[in-house]
């Protein structure tokens, strides 16, 4: 139980996939606006990285090494699919919000990289919490960066108007804006890494 918890807060802490690993940031940049787009793209990524893993880590044994990776594609894809008609179904509003980001996570780096890095190599059960990890830590980023972004950029949080008479910080509700408050805090986090060693 100790190991399995453990690979899902290195997800999170650890080798966070924005804030240390640098990874799913063209997703970041796009969908970061407002807190619903981040909890929706990350719960979306949260489902192909655990479907994937769970499937790679089930298969790492009889696909062949030369295709290994149109398999991992292939699986990827098929939960990407299945995400995106579960989204149209049920919440086509966030569907149109997210657009065409949510076909793109076939290609995510995150999802690839954690099939060919960690799936491959590990058993279904650490791959489900590794999985498990990273789409978390994926999905925290997504809200801290886009809160701040919804909050200083339009004065909201969640849709709602939070302080009447505020001013917004217009350029934080551009895709510059993202930029800005991921080095902000990447360099915060980096502050706060160098301090505990």
């Amino acid at each position: 139980m100790k190991v399995m918890f453990k690979e899902f807060l290195k997800g999170i802490i650890k080798e966070n996939p924005t804030f240390v690993l640098a990874l799913g940031l063209c997703p970041t940049l796009a969908v970061s606006v407002s807190v619903i787009n981040g909890i929706g793209m990350g719960i979306a990524a949260t489902f192909v990285l655990l479907g994937s893993n769970v499937i790679i880590a089930a298969l790492k044994n009889i696909i062949p090494d030369r295709v290994r990776i149109p398999c991992y594609i292939v699986v990827i894809a098929t939960f990407v699919t299945i995400n995106e008609m579960l989204m149209k179904a049920y919440s086509p509003a966030l569907d149109r919000a997210l657009g065409i980001y949510v076909p793109l996570i076939v290609v995510n780096c995150i999802v690839l990289g954690r099939a060919e890095a960690y799936a491959s190599k590990n058993s279904v059960v650490n791959s489900f919490f590794d999985g498990l990890g990273m789409g978390t830590g994926f999905t925290l980023a997504l809200i801290l960066i886009s809160g701040i972004r919804e909050f200083l950029g339009a004065g909201k949080l969640l849709g709602h108007i939070l302080v009447k008479g505020f001013e917004p910080v217009f350029v934080l509700g551009m895709p510059s804006g993202a930029l800005l408050v991921i080095g902000l805090l990447l360099g915060f986090f980096n502050i706060l890494k160098n301090r505990r060693i």
